[in-house]
């Protein structure tokens, strides 16, 4: 007699299965893990006489998990984590001794059948319970068939015995997709968690005037119009309108239509409608609805609650399944007639492949179920039996009115056939105004006339139900991840359900979005984690290498995380102004280019600028002062400039905040300032303000410093070369001209009459900084730790500032012999 070792997922599972198939002659026992119980049975298997042995794990057996000292994130390098760190199965719940408790129950067994779930994690737990049961198991002979896969969606006589007697085998691809999702989550989680620092979500508030008219005739009852412009923006237009209406006492039928409609019944249930349904209607959390539906499950209530299709198989026993509930005072009535008159075929919805839709397969009381179990059932079985019944019909009838030169439109609907909305009565077409009995050229008196004015608000909060269909849209998760995923950002305080289950951000969600998405907007959006989804079903599918999807992911999410870390200073910010005190003690500095209200500036290091309005903070430069410039504003974004300085002997430059940290131009790098800008005509750029190449580095250009007169001088925008020049002039210009010896920007000057330093008291000159004779004793260079190789001897050319045509800041003009008066000046810089 062969002996076949049966493993369900669940101790009530195993018990439903092994009580159909023994036809209840069968003994239990409880396992050596006192959680699992073991049902024995003789019956006959592959046309041979055999002892059965029904027992069950209590969901996954195993789970990865680094080893050793990886485990400890203080002691670990978390890019480590990534590749270099080995993984482990563990047991997921040491305690139970499921490994030992299956090799038990597993030793001298012939055969295994495997009732695990059918989809991708019991396809995975399947090879669980295989690794620990083959070792132990009876070898095969030869090539012999050892390993059976059940597949079934209902815990029905029918699909458990039709089951047994179609065997088939566990699917390897779809368990190792669940081993790369396994993988990447723990890998990706540990090391972006091990590397993350531990408000409202901003809302521009529209601001416009959306009038509409609505007109009240008097004729027995009131019957409100609506006006077919709908709305106008301007006070005064709406207003107008208004009055050519009033001077009218009549509103008059120019035409009446009447069209019958069809509100059509609802596609199958699947497992996302179900979620969202349970929150949106039943207020229950999409993790607590698959936990009552897994239970409505198991006692055999339902079918397989995890299935993405919405079309039943053309074999469904769809009256079999109606005739169930003929007898539940709820909807019976609903039930005898559709039998009696003949079922409607169901729509035709989408085929997945996996399961059936999700349909009652008993009947139940409210009594026997209770609660949230019978109120999911409830929905279930009305959902089921809407779907065979008749669409909605009604008669809609829409009449058009005239008032003076402007058209008014009411609109009734009255019930001709409520087919499945009388089993979904909240589906059913809401009690519409009666509109009157009338025909074209009918007037009717007018009782009001008035003008409604509103605004534009933010969009409210998501619901469950709004997150799980963007979920499902953007491909995040799966049917059974999704209530999984909600759930984990509730707990860890993410967001917090409001009322409506609606999901309000928390101060520490916002934080942490705003903060990944201002290093790494991927890490954030659906695309990338969508993409990855896709590689994993295609694993599943056998149509993409599991070990070729793993290395290029975590490859991709590796280099992600490198950037991650050289950019944390940005999340950090963020932590900081919202959770401590720097917020409140910041000081109002310049206004911000969005809300045009005041960002405050945090001096405490890092230095930063936050706007609480729109929760946006701004890196600044460091180890300087920041003041307000002039109250100039970018010309770009309307973000007012600060000026950096670090002394009054040294560099100081405007920038504005918004280009410093998102750079305008393709050729500007993030924490660029005015003087590196690009901008092609901003009186602030180095387009206008640069005078030429840096007499020290290769790349700097000298930039004249606006604000330092009366002791003027330029800087270099890359180094810490600073040039004093034209001391008590009363004006320093950047011309538009270029030198004709070393193309660097002429500037011009104009002193004050009683400190000119010009000869014959002259007070207004132009000329090169590097080449006029009269500017030569005009100049004082500092902070130069090297001589450029144009100052040696007077070799080589001055670059331009990128001013002329087809010239860009960094390019070099052909070189031309400098006069000897630019040796004269590189000779006095030595």
């Amino acid at each position: 007699m062969r002996t076949v070792l049966m493993v369900a997922e669940k101790p009530s599972l195993a018990q439903s299965i092994a009580k159909i198939l023994s036809r209840g002659n069968m003994s239990s026992r409880k396992g050596l893990n006192g959680a699992c119980s073991v049902h024995e049975y003789t019956g006959s298997f592959t046309g041979q006489s055999a002892r059965f042995k029904m027992t069950s794990v209590c969901g996954h057996v195993m789970t990865l998990d680094f080893i050793g000292k990886y485990n400890n994130w203080d002691k670990v390098d978390p890019a480590e984590l990534f590749s270099k760190a080995p993984t482990e199965k563990k047991e997921a719940n040491p305690k139970l001794n499921m490994v030992k408790f299956l090799q038990v129950e597993g030793r001298g067994c012939d055969d295994i059948v495997l009732w695990l779930d059918c989809d991708k994690e019991g396809e995975n737990i399947c090879f669980e319970v295989l690794d620990a049961v083959a070792p132990v198991m009876n070898k095969p002979r030869g090539s012999e068939k050892t390993v059976y896969r059940a597949k079934f969606s209902s815990i029905t006589d029918t699909d458990i015995c039709n089951a047994m007697n179609h065997l088939g085998e566990p699917n390897h691809n779809e368990a190792l997709s669940v081993d790369a999702r396994q993988e990447l989550d723990l890998r990706i989680g540990c090391a972006f968690t091990s590397g993350t620092s531990e408000s409202q979500l901003p809302c521009d508030e529209a601001h416009g005037i959306l009038s509409s008219s609505k007109v009240n005739h008097e004729k027995e009852s009131s019957l409100t119009l609506d006006w077919d412009r709908v709305r106008v923006f301007d006070r005064e237009i709406a207003q107008m309108f208004l009055n050519i209406t009033k001077v009218t006492k009549e509103a008059k039928v120019e035409s009446v239509s009447k069209k019958e409609k069809a509100k059509q019944r609802p596609l199958a249930l699947n497992t996302m409608e179900m979620l969202r349904v349970g929150s949106a209607a039943l207020g229950m959390g999409p993790q607590h609805t698959m936990q009552i539906a897994e239970r409505l499950y198991t006692q055999g209530y339902i079918s397989y609650p995890r299935t993405e299709t919405t079309h039943y198989p053309e074999n469904f026993d769809l009256k079999g399944s109606l005739r169930q509930q003929a007898n539940n005072p709820y909807w019976a009535e609903t039930v005898k007639a559709l039998l009696s008159e003949g079922i409607n075929r169901p729509r035709k919805g989408h085929d997945a492949g996996d399961h059936p839709p999700i349909t009652p397969m008993r009947a139940a009381s409210e009594a026997e179920l209770g609660g949230d179990g019978w109120r999911l059932y409830e929905y279930i079985t009305r959902h089921f039996i809407a779907t065979v019944s008749a669409d909605c019909k009604y008669l809609q009838t829409t009449i058009a009115f005239s008032i003076g030169p402007e058209r008014f439109t009411c609109i009734g609907k009255m019930v001709i056939s409520p087919g499945f909305t009388e089993v979904m009565p909240w589906q059913s077409i809401p009690p519409e105004e009666s509109l009157p009995s009338c025909e074209k050229g009918d007037t009717f008196p007018i009782g009001e006339i008035k003008l409604l004015e509103k605004q534009t608000s933010p969009p409210d909060y998501l619901t469950e139900a709004e997150l799980i269909t963007l979920m499902e849209k953007h491909g995040i998760g799966t049917d059974a991840s999704i209530p999984v995923h909600i759930n984990n950002i509730c707990q860890r305080n993410y967001v917090t359900v409001e009322s409506g289950r609606r999901l309000k951000p928390t101060n520490l969600g916002i934080v942490l979005v705003h903060g990944y998405y201002k290093i790494d907007a991927e890490l954030v959006l659906p695309t990338i984690r969508s993409a990855v989804e896709k590689q994993l079903n295609l694993i599943a599918l056998g149509k993409a290498n599991y070990h070729q999807v793993l290395e290029h992911t975590l490859d991709i999410f590796k280099r992600k995380f490198h950037y991650f870390v050289d950019s944390i200073a940005g999340m950090d910010e963020l932590m900081e102004v919202s959770f401590s005190p720097l917020a409140a003690t910041g000081k109002p500095l310049s206004r911000c280019g969005k809300c045009h209200r005041f960002m405050k500036y945090i001096q405490a290091k890092p230095s930063r600028l936050h706007c609480s309005h729109c929760d946006e903070t701004y890196s600044l430069p460091q180890n300087g002062t920041i003041k307000l410039y002039k109250e100039l504003r970018c010309p770009l974004d309307d973000f007012e400039l600060v000026l950096w300085s670090s002394g009054s002997r040294g560099k100081s430059y405007p920038l504005c905040p918004y280009c410093y940290n998102h750079p305008p131009f393709r050729d500007m790098k993030k924490g660029m300032g005015c003087n590196e800008c690009t901008h092609p005509t901003c009186q602030h750029s180095l387009n206008m303000l640069g005078i030429g190449q840096c007499v020290e580095c290769e790349n700097g250009v000298l930039v004249l410093d606006p604000t330092s007169g009366p002791k003027w001088k330029m800087a270099c925008n890359k180094c810490n070369v600073i040039v004093h020049f034209f001391e008590n002039a009363h004006k320093v210009r950047v011309s538009a001209e270029t030198c004709e010896s070393c193309d660097a920007a002429l500037v011009d000057v104009d002193f004050n009459k009683a400190k000119s330093p010009l000869p014959g008291n002259e007070t207004q000159h132009s000329g090169c900084v590097f080449c006029d004779p009269v500017f030569q004793d005009l100049v004082e260079l500092k902070h130069a730790t090297m001589k450029h190789p144009m100052h040696r001897g007077g070799q080589g050319k001055r670059q331009g500032r990128g001013r002329g045509k087809g010239r860009r800041p960094g390019g070099r003009p052909n070189p031309k012999k400098p006069k000897d008066k630019m040796a004269a000046l590189a000779a006095y810089f030595v």
